[in-house]
């Protein structure tokens, strides 16, 4: 049995990107899952003190398994009523192997999510020419954001093009917080994010900014440290990355 739980835990990491989410349905607009979505809503804002929206209503390949997409970026499986409830991810066994659907899908989500947020929102440090984009959630006092941003011309050399979002880690109780939003505030973000990884201060800024938005984001997606590095598929690779492993994995090689 151990056998089998290390195979599947293998294939959860592995299968990003394998093949898309095979014959999902979304049936949202059917009479029965309307129903089904009113009264799900209903059950896990009781169950959980929290209001908690259905984005979608998906018939799985499993005949007869119901996938609901959650406002929190969660899933999990029912029945046609919504009578039973199951967590977890969903596999598909195939002659070579298995495959986790529910892994596959969560990817599709994050590339999903990320291409939504403005390039305007970010700040972008340009190669001169671009193979690849990564978008980095980042915190300015954190030690290996830092050193990722200190492997900045090495990876620019390498033409990947390099898209920060704020992380402050702890959110707005993060000593982080009033520092970010002086970066994303000031006249020359690339220059003041520089500055405030190196440890220097910042003048003090405000304007309307989306720090928090970022963070919940973050969250959403299931983030949990920083930095955390987010490929153009929606693959989120956790931590930091040499520039070498960071191009072999972003190009592939």
């Amino acid at each position: 049995m151990n056998i089998l739980f290390r195979a599947i835990a293998a294939v959860a990491i592995c299968a990003f990107g394998t093949l898309p989410l095979a014959n999902a349905q979304d049936v949202s607009g059917e009479a029965w899952a309307k129903t089904l979505k009113a009264n799900l809503a209903g059950t896990l804002t009781a169950a959980t003190n929290a209001s908690i929206e259905i984005v979608a209503v998906k018939q799985t390949p499993f005949d007869g398994l119901i996938e609901v997409e959650l406002s929190t970026g969660e899933r999990l499986f029912t029945d046609r009523k919504g009578e039973y409830l199951v967590t977890g991810d969903l596999f598909k066994a195939q002659s070579d192997g298995l495959v986790n659907l529910s892994a596959v899908a969560r990817q599709q989500n994050v590339a999903q999510w990320i291409a939504a947020v403005p390039e305007s929102e970010m700040v972008i440090f340009e190669p001169a020419n671009t193979r690849a984009t990564i978008t980095v959630f980042t915190d300015v006092d954190c030690a290996y954001c830092r050193r990722l941003h200190g492997d900045l011309e090495q990876n620019l050399a390498q033409g990947i093009r390099v898209r920060y979002v704020a992380y402050p880690r702890g959110g707005e109780a993060s000593e982080a917080y009033p520092k970010m939003i002086n970066v994303w505030c000031s006249d020359d973000r690339n220059k003041s994010l520089t500055q405030a990884k190196h440890g220097q201060n910042i003048p003090a800024h405000d304007c309307v900014n989306p720090i928090l938005e970022h963070y919940a984001l973050g969250n959403k997606i299931g983030i949990s440290g920083t930095p955390a590095i987010v490929l153009e598929d929606g693959t989120v690779i956790p931590g930091y990355l040499e520039p070498a492993q960071l191009a072999a994995t972003v190009f592939g090689q």
